[in-house]
C-alpha cells in the first residue's frame, strides 16, 4: 500500500474516532464512560504512532516506549479517577 493510502486511512481513522470521542463525552459521566473515551485516546495514540510517524518499521522497543507513555497515563487517570 502506498505511502499517501496508509496517511489518508490514518488520517479518516483519527476524525472517525475524534467523533467517537466527543459522542462519548457527551453521553453522561460515569467511570465506564470515561474508560470508553481513554480506549477511543489509546487507539488514537497507536493510529498516530503506528501510522503518521511509521513506527510499524521500527524496532519493538520505541514501539513499546511510545505506546508505553499514553497506556500509562491512561491507567493513572483511570486509577485516580477510581478513589
Amino acid at each position: 500500500m502506498s505511502a499517501s493510502k496508509v496517511l489518508i486511512g490514518c488520517w479518516l481513522a483519527l476524525a472517525v474516532l475524534s467523533t467517537a470521542t466527543v459522542l462519548l463525552g457527551n453521553a453522561g459521566s460515569t467511570l465506564l464512560l470515561a474508560g470508553a473515551v481513554l480506549a477511543v485516546a489509546l487507539v488514537k495514540a497507536w493510529v498516530i504512532t503506528e501510522g503518521f510517524m511509521e513506527l510499524r518499521h521500527a524496532p519493538p522497543m520505541w514501539r513499546l516506549l511510545l505506546f508505553g507513555w499514553p497506556l500509562a497515563m491512561a491507567g493513572g487517570i483511570l486509577l485516580a479517577m477510581s478513589f
